[in-house]
Parts: structure tokens; C-alpha cells; sequence
């Protein structure tokens, strides 16, 4: 039998949801900048660079940068998001009280690209059919008596 959130637990789900969305969508948003710019990097041995001698923001051969380095700043953006985003995958499964598996396909979402787009709208149908198939219950129930 599957386990199921505790009654206790109902408050708590639509924060921890929209929580779990929208470092969801950053994360997913900045992990395609981070292959933009591995690709810029590796392939065509580039890096972006803000504020140098070459204008505002300009594409500069690798190991190059005499100013800020735009590719850096979008390696570490995506790596503190991503922990944020495992953070919030967490709490949502832990309340939810999905298998582990779950939990895992989750994380993968902020490491895979375009795959936490596509779980952020298929997880989020999950938990607001539940909400509302557990939530208008109690309502109606009360109506009755």
C-alpha cells in the first residue's frame, strides 16, 4: 500500500510545491546556460566576459578573461540552485511520502536538460490533483452534516 502525506501535513504541500516550481524552473533555465557555455568553452574555446576591454559583454578566447567571467558566474549560479532545487525536491518528497525512486528521478531533473522543465508540470498536476482530491473531501463531508 502506498504511504500517503499525514493530515498534519496538508498546510504544508502548496509551499513546499511552489517552492520545488520555481527552483525547478531557475535551475532549468540556468543548467541550459551552463551548456551554452560548456559548448562556447570546449568547442569553440571561448568564454563570456562582462565589462572588459572588449565591451559590456563579449566573447573572448579561453583563458583569456581580463574581467568578470560570465561563464564561472553561470557554473556556480547552477551549482547553489541546484542545491536549492535538491533542498526543495526533498522537502516535497518527504511530505508526500513518495518511494525513493521518485526522489531520484526528481533530482535528476536539475542535471538532465530540459528534463526539470517537463517533471516541474507533470509533478506539479500530481500534487494539485491530490490537493484537491484530498482537500475538497473534508468540505463536503461538512456540507453533509
Amino acid at each position: 500500500m502506498p504511504l500517503e502525506p499525514k493530515p498534519a501535513d496538508l498546510p504544508r504541500i502548496p509551499g513546499a510545491l511552489r517552492l520545488y516550481q520555481v527552483s525547478s524552473i531557475i535551475t532549468g533555465v540556468f543548467l541550459l546556460l551552463l551548456c551554452v557555455e560548456v559548448i562556447l568553452k570546449f568547442v569553440f574555446q571561448y568564454e563570456l566576459e562582462i565589462g572588459g576591454p572588449n565591451g559590456f559583454l563579449a566573447l573572448v578566447a579561453r583563458d583569456t578573461v581580463t574581467a568578470f567571467n560570465l561563464s564561472t558566474a553561470i557554473l556556480i549560479v547552477h551549482g547553489w540552485f541546484y542545491v536549492l532545487y535538491l533542498f526543495a525536491d526533498f522537502r516535497l518528497w518527504s511530505i508526500m511520502r513518495w518511494p525513493f525512486a521518485t526522489f531520484l528521478l526528481i533530482a535528476l531533473g536539475g542535471i538532465i536538460p530540459f528534463l526539470s522543465f517537463f517533471l516541474e508540470v507533470r509533478i506539479g498536476n500530481r500534487v494539485k490533483s491530490y490537493l484537491a482530491a484530498h482537500t475538497a473531501a473534508p468540505i463536503e463531508s461538512g456540507a453533509r452534516a
